[in-house]
């Protein structure tokens, strides 16, 4: 099974899109007012769907791997795009970054490299094969 796409909520449809964007998503449907696409290098997609009213309680985070992290931030700041959580290195080996959407959707800018399919504690039974890729 893969990830296809994932759908955030959001109340103002052209300010998220334009947020997006900035990320350096690639928008692919553009559906005012009410729904927008976007799509990752991977094929992987992610849609926006108006709501009329926020929601409740904890939301979604979202994580998109970034190889340069630092400077993408960075790049992002200087493009105005505030960040709650500077580029930080975590015990799980991942360094990460934190933002959130117009929304309110929590977005975690992340690098892991190797450790992000394959940590030292991953399960030996779940080990890469001999030739596959991270």
């Amino acid at each position: 099974m893969e990830l296809n796409q994932v759908t955030l909520p959001c109340l103002d449809l052209e300010a998220s899109v334009a947020f997006y964007k900035a990320l350096g998503l690639e928008q692919i449907v553009d559906s005012p007012p009410d729904y927008a696409r976007f799509e990752c290098p991977s094929g992987t997609t992610l849609s926006l769907h108006r709501v009329e009213e926020s929601r409740s309680g904890p939301g979604i985070v979202i994580y998109f791997e970034v190889a340069s992290l630092d400077a993408r931030v960075r790049e992002l700041q200087a493009a105005g795009i505030a960040f709650a959580i500077e580029p930080r290195d975590q015990p799980w080996l991942w360094r990460e970054a934190y933002l959130a959407d117009p929304y309110g959707n929590l977005i975690c800018l992340f690098h892991a490299g190797p450790n992000r399919r394959f940590p030292p504690w991953r399960l030996d039974s779940c080990a890469p094969s001999a030739g596959s890729s991270g």
